[in-house]
């Protein structure tokens, strides 16, 4: 039986750029299968009695039983926990289950706990819908409050749950300034960082204790795979995700594992080419008479920019698209009959989306535009101009109407 692969320390990577692990790690094979096999196994089996009472003292990095991950299993644990910097990685069967657990491993009844108030929908109707059915506290927090978010702090606040940027509407969070406050009071960080992937931000570069991947998007990259990644900051935190994925049964498909860990192989050079198609149409959007504004932090107007250029290495395919009001048709017909633009949940695969945006009628700061206005565009690996041609079409029927 072979010892499961953990993350690296920083010593191991220091000199080894992130496109590079990504392609192939620190040390890859210089024999047999260049990718590591799908292993599929409910039983594991072992020589002696003594081997089998040593192994079964703990299930961290050792492959003893199928619910807690094979050798594939844990090769895409080490190759995501060396992209994120951190100390090992859990796998779960989806994003939405990786944000699940990573909060119910810091949280118990009578808890008090501070999410961002842009977060994903999913995250937000956990928080409303099961924890505070189990006694937990919820508070939800301005997503530009930087290091005033102290003054929300109670004795009884254990964690605090971040995503940035925010989910459809894109604004930046001051992680370090953020983490700089909880951390000397022991509140737990977590953040959801799928926009990015750890090649554009690596959240524990900035003292969070957890960064959250929903895998199924750009890691991925082909929408065709369920999984999710919890990246600690240390061994600690490591053992109480991993225990917590554990006793609540989760279980990552090892094809879904292989799957995301070819993936990786692609993932800067589709991040790269997400960016400049996503570059390509906002430029275009921005000339157009009918478009209010952008949400894109890459963009020097953007309100968010400063912090993405001081903490970012660059910006992902997905951003928004705010149209005027006093339009012939409400922004999401234009989502309907094109040629290069699907009509779908989920973005970071290879193809191009156009959805109408709702951010949560609910949230109580930084006010989203009115889903009438509000189009989420994720581009794809298409060509530009095609998926430019597409849109032009579209926008007749702002001005003349449907035909």
């Amino acid at each position: 039986m072979v010892r499961a692969r953990t993350g690296f320390s920083d010593a191991d990577h220091s000199s080894v750029r992130l496109a590079t692990l990504a392609a192939g790690g620190l040390d890859p094979p210089k024999s047999g299968p260049i990718n590591p096999p799908v292993q599929r196994a409910s039983t594991i089996l072992y020589a002696t009695v003594d081997e089998y009472m040593r192994r079964h003292d703990g299930f961290y990095d050792d492959v003893i039983y199928g619910l807690y991950g094979t050798e594939t299993t844990y090769a895409l644990a080490g190759a995501v926990a060396s992209l994120e910097g951190a100390h090992m990685t859990v796998v779960t069967s989806s994003g939405t289950a990786a944000v699940a657990l990573g909060l119910s491993t810091f949280l118990s009844a009578g808890d008090h706990l501070l999410v961002a108030d842009t977060v994903y929908g999913a995250t937000r109707r956990f928080c409303e819908e099961v924890l505070k059915r189990y006694g937990v506290s919820i508070e939800y927090f301005d997503p530009l409050l930087g290091g005033e978010i102290r003054s929300l702090f109670t004795p009884k606040t254990r964690a605090i749950f971040m995503e940035s940027p925010g989910s459809q509407t894109f604004e930046v969070m001051d992680v370090s300034a953020i983490t700089a406050e909880a951390r000397p009071r022991a509140i737990v960080t977590l953040i959801d960082n799928t926009w990015a992937t750890p090649l554009l931000f690596r959240p524990l570069e900035h003292g969070v204790d957890v960064s959250i991947q929903s895998a199924t998007k750009y890691l991925s990259g082909h929408s065709d795979v369920m999984l999710g990644t919890l990246s600690a900051a240390d061994e600690s935190v490591y053992k109480r995700l991993k225990d917590t994925v554990g006793r609540w049964g989760n279980c990552a498909s090892p094809d879904e594992c292989y799957l995301v860990h070819r993936g990786l192989r692609t993932l800067d050079v589709r991040l790269e080419r997400h960016q400049r198609n996503a570059l390509a149409l906002i430029d275009w959007l921005l000339e157009q008479s009918e478009v209010e504004r952008v949400l894109y932090p890459a963009l020097p107007s953007d309100p968010g920019h400063a912090l993405w250029k001081r903490d970012f290495q660059g910006a992902s395919g997905l951003f928004g698209v705010v149209l005027k009001t006093g339009l012939a048709v409400p922004a999401y017909r234009l989502c309907e009959n094109r040629r290069h633009f699907r009509i779908g949940s989920s973005w970071g695969g290879y193809e191009s989306l156009l959805v109408p945006a709702w951010p949560a009628p609910s949230r109580q700061f930084q006010p989203a535009p009115p889903p009438e206005q509000l189009l989420r565009i994720h581009a794809g690996l298409e060509d530009p101009a095609d998926l430019i041609s597409d849109l032009a079409e579209a926008f007749v029927m702002l001005s003349e109407g449907p035909k």
